[in-house]
């Protein structure tokens, strides 16, 4: 298939060159004074010298085409048109040595190169110059369409991963344990502090809602995903008691950075996993912003026993994360894990983002 591609090539250059040929020699024959005949010798020299100059061009300039790209355009075009010129001056001479030997043993190849290398360069010019421009433009084109294909495919990416992460979020939020556990704890409440059991449900209702609609947007305002962070932790405190213990200070100017659906609430899931819940006395999460270099940074540190990034499961929880972020961000954004004095801390870092212009730091304690 490549030969015959190949094949199929050669035979449209010869094509273009008998074409030109003719056309050259009509031209030619417009301005003489002559029969059939003379227009057939017109248009032999004219074969000869279009297929000798097109011949070593067909070889040459797509080479030196390739070889150029990545020059600056003050260079690249100069050193494009030399070789039009270079390669027209060696297909004339060659063409006139071959008129010499095939056609006409009296031509003088030397004596008539000047003015045939005149007629040999305007035509290659022309023909080299607006092949050259209509490939410029066609590369420019397939390099845009490419370019916007790429877009769509990191968008449907983006939404495929955010809609994996929804479904994950959604199944630990109606896993049976959690909600057990969950309206165990709000149940238990009802005597006690009927009001704080409303709240509860009301928090519980707004996770499982966000967690629904999470698909819907490829980022939420930190304001909203730092809400229901709160909510999740409050619904986990009424189930662990003074054993969780958390603080959550993101100031208010970054609320309306966006970051990920679920992306802080999955890093603090995992905290209260693998911090609170496996240890008789519990532990302590926090949750701070800060404005960074032209990054918001969101750091969520607790003080459990940690764990290596080697940890992630593929597909889960922050590994997922991970990939959302890269597909939403790129290199503009991070995950890092890491530990500090007593514990683990992961950092969730996006770019900044204009915000809603706000007085006071937003301080939810527990």
């Amino acid at each position: 298939m490549k030969g015959m591609g190949k094949l199929a090539e050669v035979a449209r250059a010869v094509a273009i060159n008998f074409a030109i040929a003719a056309g050259v020699a009509i031209l030619i024959f417009g301005f003489s004074e002559g029969g059939i005949r003379q227009y057939l010798v017109y248009f032999y020299h004219s074969a000869v010298y279009s297929n000798c100059v097109g011949g070593l061009a067909f070889v040459v300039i797509p080479r030196q085409w390739r070889a150029t790209v990545g020059m600056p355009a003050m260079l690249r075009w100069p050193l494009r048109v030399l070789t039009i010129l270079a390669v027209s001056a060696a297909g004339t001479l060659l063409a006139g040595f071959v008129i010499q030997w095939l056609l006409n043993p009296r031509h003088d190849p030397v004596a008539g190169f000047g003015r045939a290398f005149i007629v040999s360069a305007v035509v290659a010019l022309t023909f080299g110059l607006a092949i050259a421009f209509y490939h410029s433009m066609r590369h420019q084109l397939e390099e845009k369409t490419l370019e916007l294909r790429t877009r769509e495919l990191e968008r449907e990416r983006a939404l495929k991963m955010t809609t994996e992460a929804q479904l994950a979020a959604l199944e630990s939020r109606v896993h049976p344990h959690f909600l057990f556990n969950a309206l165990n704890s709000i149940s238990s409440l009802i005597p006690e502090d009927p009001r704080r059991a409303e709240q509860l449900i009301g928090r519980m209702a707004a996770l499982l809602r966000f967690s629904l609609d999470a698909n819907q947007s490829g980022l939420v305002p930190l304001e909203r995903e730092m809400k229901i962070a709160a909510d999740y932790l409050e619904i986990e405190k009424a189930r662990f008691g003074d054993r969780l213990r958390y603080r959550i200070d993101v100031p208010a100017e970054l609320s309306q950075t966006l970051v990920p659906p679920l992306s802080v609430q999955t890093v603090v899931e995992n905290a209260v996993k693998y911090a609170v819940a496996p240890r008789r006395e519990g532990g302590r999460i926090e949750v701070t912003g800060r404005a960074e270099r032209g990054a918001v940074e969101i750091e969520i540190a607790d003080d459990g026993p940690g764990f290596s990034s080697a940890a992630l499961k593929p597909g889960h929880g922050l590994d997922l994360l991970q990939q959302r972020m890269e597909a939403g961000f790129g290199r503009r954004a991070a995950l890092t894990l890491g530990a500090h004095a007593g514990g683990m801390k992961v950092t969730i870092a996006v770019p900044a983002h204009a915000g809603a212009e706000a007085g006071h730091a937003d301080s939810l304690r527990g």
